[in-house]
């Protein structure tokens, strides 16, 4: 589930968030916004059995991602159904 904030600024609050065993084990969002870095954001386990993570990105830009769990598996974002030319997930804010 992705979630979006306009916040001050122009800028955007996108936070991705996953059930807490699905992928099971440590996964990660990488995307443009990290330059692709696995591990630089990190879902961290919330309340009611999730996991999420938080990234802020300028007003009107578009986000390409998927998550990468620590075996090296690619997933991505069920409730995201548009995709770039290499298949990543895409959000426009």
């Amino acid at each position: 589930m992705i979630s979006t904030k306009a916040l001050p600024f122009n800028k955007y609050r996108v936070t991705f968030t996953l059930d807490r065993d699905d992928p099971p084990g440590p996964v990660s969002v990488v995307g443009c916004f990290n330059d692709w870095t696995p591990g630089s954001h990190r879902l961290r386990n919330r309340t009611g059995g999730l996991r999420s993570t938080t990234v802020v990105v300028p007003a009107g830009s578009t986000v390409s991602f998927r998550y990468l769990a620590a075996d090296g598996t690619w997933s991505d974002d069920p409730d995201v159904a548009d995709r770039d030319e290499d298949g990543n997930a895409v959000i426009t804010v």
